[in-house]
């Protein structure tokens, strides 16, 4: 089976924590802090290879993750960079986020690189903290943590032009004969499992066509393979509906154009209004002139603007005057690729901010325990303790962020006092 989807969980690399040290010298007994900075975890890019047609890769392996930022060290050593990951997929490969299915990045046109999670950066050492009040801070700033994302990856081929129309209606042939693809023919349903890609030679010109597999009803809804091979019609800008006009299998061909245009319509309201013609194969093998199948197409269609064009992809009957106008349909649409425009943005959901404290009980004095730190410092600077909603507001963080855990975890109890910057609170639980 063509492999043009896959789902997979992705992972930066978390950042480096900061580390806590203090100089340690001959004749200086209180050096001040060296602790370094943590280093930056790496990234998730996924890149372009043009070697690459399916998704294959990602159907054995679904979890990736990027490397970690190391630890910063003592005399303000710098923790090494995580090295980032670098996903490789072909061009047409849309990423949306799992759960809601909003487009990441679309690695088409000249988007051929993108970060889609950033590692996290490296907390800062406890250098960086050092105050006239307060010369031996003992605290660092953790490594912001990693981001983690279930994806989908999704091939939407890139073509202009896509062949649409039931099972066995002559497709495969038709792109054999006009293009430089080589599809496998044979004369029984789903024949055609993957989506091929030729492209047509034309006088100064060319354009790429995408045989989409065989389309049955309710194949928006998922019937069938219908859902595996919808996509790929997305980004093409006319569509050719290829009938089977002598009714070899006893089918109606107006009743089938209608039936594909419903499902094209059911899975994408878009699609339905592009440019489209309609090509009465097997025109060769109808052999009462009188009760002409091709004339019932004409009076169904034409006066709707779609043109009908009677070929044989056997024979090659037809093919020059319809790729002709096929071509002169694509001059007047857009000329700019059909790329999907970026709905999800992990950096707006997935970074926490995230600030260093320390938990520590008093060497001198009885009972009391004392917070320290920029996440404790921050927090009291926009809040005001001496109202009652804002004391209540504060206890909340307390909970909340699990300083109180840390708390307990120190030993504290009823009726002993918090210290944070001047502030003695009783603790009660």
């Amino acid at each position: 089976m063509f492999a043009d989807r896959a789902k997979i969980m992705i992972r930066s690399g978390k950042g480096g924590d900061g580390h806590v040290s203090f100089r340690r010298e001959l004749y200086v007994p209180n050096g001040g802090p060296d602790g370094g900075d943590g280093g930056r975890g790496g990234d998730i890019i996924f890149e372009v290879d043009e070697g690459l047609n399916t998704l294959y890769d990602y159907r054995h392996k679904r979890k990736f993750k990027a490397e970690s930022g190391q630890e910063g060290g003592k005399r303000r050593c710098h923790g090494k960079d995580g090295n980032d990951l670098v996903l490789k997929v072909p061009e047409g490969t849309v990423i949306t986020e799992a759960l809601s299915g909003k487009v990441i990045a679309d690695m088409s046109g000249e988007n051929k690189r993108q970060v889609v999670l950033k590692g996290g950066r490296g907390g800062k050492g406890n250098q960086h903290y050092a105050t006239a009040t307060m010369q031996a801070p003992k605290y660092a700033q953790p490594g912001q943590p990693a981001q983690e994302l279930e994806v989908c990856l999704e091939l939407k081929v890139i073509a202009d032009v896509g062949l649409v129309g039931f099972p066995n209606v002559g497709k495969s042939t038709f792109l054999s004969r006009v293009t430089n693809a080589q599809p496998k023919i044979a004369n029984y349903h789903f024949t055609t499992l993957n989506p091929n890609l030729g492209v047509v030679d034309m006088e100064g010109a060319g354009f790429v066509i995408a045989d989409i597999p065989g389309l049955i009803e309710g194949a928006s809804q998922g019937v069938g393979l219908g859902h595996e091979f919808l996509r790929h019609i997305e980004r093409t800008k006319v569509i050719i509906h290829i009938v089977d006009a002598a009714s070899v299998e006893g089918r109606d061909p107006i009743e089938d154009i209608y039936k594909i245009n419903k499902e094209l319509e059911a899975y994408n309201p878009e699609i339905a209004t592009r440019p489209q013609v309609i090509a009465a194969n097997k025109m060769d093998a109808v052999y009462d002139p009188e009760n002409s199948p091709l004339e019932k197409l004409k009076e169904e269609f034409e006066p709707k603007g779609i043109r009908v064009f009677p070929i044989s992809a056997i024979s090659g009957q037809g093919l020059k005057e319809l790729l002709y106008y096929v071509q002169e349909l694509l001059n007047k649409t857009d000329q700019k690729p059909v790329v999907f425009q970026q709905e999800f943005f992990p950096e707006d959901v997935l970074v926490v901010e995230n600030l260093p404290y320390t938990v520590e009980k008093s060497e001198e004095e009885e009972g009391v325990y004392i917070l320290e730190g920029p996440k404790i410092e921050k927090m009291l600077g926009y809040t005001n303790l001496d109202s009652e909603k804002g004391f209540a507001f504060f206890q909340k963080f307390l909970k909340d962020t699990k300083i109180l855990d840390e708390l307990e975890k120190a030993g504290i109890q009823d009726g002993d006092t918090v210290r944070m910057y001047g502030f003695d609170f009783e603790y009660y639980k």
